[in-house]
C-alpha cells in the first residue's frame, strides 16, 4: 500500500482517462455494477456516513423515464450508454450511523439540524460519486459524468418518497474513441494551489 502505482495505472485512472460522450454497443453486466459498488464503498466519508445511493438506469423502459430530465445532447448520450448511474444521497443517512459508526453517537449533530445533514450528505455523497468514477475506470469501464439535467424531474420519477435526492449522473460503459473531444487544458499548480 506504500508503493506508487505504475504509470499505466495512473494513465487509466487519471492522465489518459476521458469523459465519454459516445458509447460502443457492449453491455455492462449486473456483476460489474456490483463489483463497482463494492470498490467505491470503501472510499472514506465523514464518520463512515456513506450517504450515496445509486440507481443504475439500464433498461429501455428506465431510460425512457430518465430522458425527459436531460438537457441538450445529454439525452442522446444517456440513451446510447449501456448504463447511466443516478448518484443520489440519502437525506436520512444519519439513521444508519449507529450501524456504520458505532464508536459514539455520530448522528447527534444531524438529527435536529437539516442544514448540517444536507451539507454532510451532499459533500460525502459527491465524494462517493468521485469514487464511483475511479472504481469504474479501475475495472475497465469508461465514464460520462453529467450535470445537465433537471433534479426535480429525476427525483419525482425515481425517488418519489423524497428521502433520496439526485446529485449528478454518470453514464458507464465502453467509450467510443471517435466521439472524444481533444483533452481540455487544466490549471497549473501555481494557478490553483498555494503552499502555506
Amino acid at each position: 500500500m506504500t508503493q506508487p502505482l505504475a504509470a499505466e495505472t495512473l494513465d487509466q485512472l487519471f492522465l489518459q482517462a476521458r469523459s465519454h460522450n459516445g458509447w460502443l454497443e457492449r453491455p455492462v453486466s449486473d456483476d460489474q455494477l456490483q463489483q463497482l459498488w463494492h470498490l467505491m464503498r470503501q472510499g472514506p466519508t465523514s464518520n463512515n456516513c456513506s450517504p450515496a445511493r445509486i440507481a443504475f438506469v439500464r433498461t429501455p423502459e428506465a431510460k425512457r423515464r430518465l430522458l425527459p430530465a436531460l438537457k441538450g445532447r445529454n439525452g442522446e448520450k444517456m440513451l446510447a450508454a449501456p448504463v447511466t448511474a443516478i448518484i443520489a444521497y440519502d437525506t436520512q443517512f444519519f439513521e444508519r450511523l449507529p450501524e456504520l459508526f458505532p464508536a459514539y453517537d455520530a448522528a447527534a449533530p444531524y438529527r435536529d439540524n437539516p442544514q448540517a445533514a444536507f451539507i454532510a450528505a451532499l459533500r460525502n455523497g459527491s465524494l462517493q460519486g468521485a469514487y464511483l468514477i475511479l472504481a469504474a475506470r479501475a475495472t475497465g469501464l469508461d465514464c460520462g459524468p453529467m450535470s445537465g439535467f433537471d433534479n426535480a424531474i429525476v427525483d419525482a420519477e425515481f425517488f418519489p418518497n423524497g428521502q433520496w435526492k439526485s446529485n449528478f449522473l454518470c453514464s458507464l460503459g465502453y467509450g467510443n474513441q471517435e466521439n472524444l473531444r481533444p483533452i481540455g487544458p487544466r490549471l497549473g499548480f501555481e494557478e490553483a494551489c498555494v503552499l502555506i
